[in-house]
């Protein structure tokens, strides 16, 4: 008996029902993958909100098959396409005889359809195309999840994404969110003279930074490569050539752990500005994030996860200022090395081997205290030179750096310099990070190239550096950066 069978049973026997049903219509000449195109002039959204503009007038759409209603001579159906779903009335008078029949035995929940007809609204006052043609434009093989449920799996629902995109209206829109907010990015950008940049994804060596890359293999050149984990080097390279503005948006790849805000490939946005110090980034990621906020929203203030939130106010402490408003210790009190371990023992902040200066020690405090506190949109400012090995150095403190990372809701969203453009200070820190790296057994080398580009010299220069895909995850409410991928890393199933 139905009842007894699994889901894959049934949805199997589904399977070469539909099959049949291919079969049987290339057998009447009406194969339906040999459709090559259908002319629309029309979309659901367009019709149903410009309902007075469309009333009586013939339109053409095409679309998804998402119900059926068979009743006798005359039926109704939803189709969907990309804006959403609108409503069909099929008659066997205005269709033909040959295509309702088919209609009602042939068609199924999932097949793509072409539709001309007239616009109406019916009794009950929804918008209604009066179909006078009908054809399927394409056979679904494979029948769609249970209307009401969906894909109810979260981890299916990544893997089969174009499903998800099927089922769920709210992902669509998340989507096309996205799209807008990298527009509005770009747009920002290049109203304010930044010149958009492409920078080589494969590198032939591993720096010295900490996040650890992809490798992979150049067999003509029989040379062991790399997949970036920044763009920053080949930017600067750019600033030193003269751009003075540059920008480069796209993925980066980082051989890591993955959570709820981390993907191994991701999206990241770079700026360059010459003549900027930190302070100008700092003013112009207040504007860029109210800009993107208005552009896409409407407004800056939205809501996330139940919390408030608002771009067009900011919050700024410097890193001593926030470690001592979350944990009560007073770095600028303490005056060495010692004192800052004992500090940690006492707090019982554990030191990785090898990162035990008070320099270190500050940001470890930082991380334990205060990061998930940060809720609001808020800039953290002067950063120790032991963990901002690309950053310069505060001339009123040479153990702090020009650096800001800011964050909301516990995450950190970006990252910026006042760019070190000396290259005698930079060599000396390249190398002090690559042989701590290779002291661990790992790969690392010192980037020449750019060291060279240095010694050609680089103006001061303001450089920033964030995540899409978080600030996607905040504009759209989604509490994973997997909701905002459209096919985030998955492990292979068996």
């Amino acid at each position: 008996m139905e009842e007894n069978k699994t889901q894959e049973e049934q949805l199997a026997e589904q399977a070469l029902v539909r099959r049949e049903k291919l079969k049987k219509l290339v057998s009447e000449g009406n194969d339906p993958y040999q459709k090559t195109k259908y002319g629309t002039d029309a979309s659901s959204v367009a019709v149903k909100e410009n309902y007075g503009a469309y009333e009586g007038k013939t339109v053409s759409v095409a679309g998804r098959l998402m119900s059926r209603r068979i009743m006798g001579k005359a039926s109704f159906s939803h189709i969907s396409d990309r804006d959403g779903q609108i409503q069909l009335y099929i008659t066997r008078q205005d269709v033909g005889e040959d295509v309702y029949a088919a209609y009602k035995k042939d068609y199924d929940i999932g097949d793509i359809v072409g539709v001309r007809g007239t616009v109406f609204k019916t009794q009950t006052g929804e918008v209604t195309i009066h179909a006078t043609h009908l054809e399927m434009l394409s056979k679904a093989l494979l029948p769609l999840p249970e209307k009401h449920n969906g894909l109810t799996n979260v981890d299916m629902k990544y893997r089969l994404r174009h499903v998800d995109l099927i089922m769920n209206e709210d992902v669509r829109k998340t989507f096309f969110r996205r799209a807008a907010i990298i527009r509005s990015i770009r747009g920002y950008l290049d109203t304010h003279g930044f010149i958009e940049a492409d920078t080589p994804i494969l590198l032939p060596l591993e720096i010295g930074a900490d996040a650890r890359p992809f490798k992979t293999h150049h067999n003509a050149l029989d040379l062991d490569m790399y997949l970036r984990i920044e763009t920053e080097l080949y930017l600067k390279r750019l600033i030193v050539g003269g751009f003075e503005r540059v920008y480069e948006m796209g993925r980066i790849f980082r051989n890591e752990g993955m959570d709820s805000s981390h993907n191994p490939e991701f999206t990241t946005v770079e700026v360059y500005r010459a003549y900027w110090d930190y302070i100008d980034v700092m003013n112009f990621v207040e504007d860029l994030y109210r800009t993107v906020a208005l552009e896409t929203l409407g407004t800056t203030k939205f809501v996330y996860q139940g919390q408030e939130l608002d771009f067009g106010q900011w919050k700024r402490m410097t890193m001593t200022e926030a470690v001592k408003t979350y944990s009560s210790v007073d770095f600028s009190a303490i005056s060495s090395d010692e004192e800052a371990r004992a500090v940690a023992k006492e707090k019982g902040v554990e030191l990785e081997e090898g990162k035990d200066t008070k320099g270190y020690i500050l940001a470890a405090f930082f991380d334990k205290y205060v990061e998930d506190k940060l809720i609001t949109p808020t800039f953290i400012y002067d950063y120790p030179v032991e963990i901002s090995p690309l950053a310069k150095r505060k001339p009123s403190d040479p153990l702090m750096t020009e650096r800001f990372e800011y964050f909301a809701m516990g995450m950190e969203l970006g990252n910026a310099f006042s760019e070190l453009n000396d290259p005698i200070d930079q060599r000396a820190r390249m190398s002090a990070q690559a042989e701590k790296k290779r002291a661990k057994g790992a790969n690392a080398e010192v980037d020449e190239d750019f060291l060279d580009a240095l010694e050609h010299g680089m103006p001061p220069t303001g450089g920033l550096g964030f995540g899409v895909d978080r600030l996607v995850m905040l504009l759209t409410d989604s509490a994973s950066i997997r909701d905002v991928l459209l096919f985030p890393t998955m492990k292979p199933k068996k």
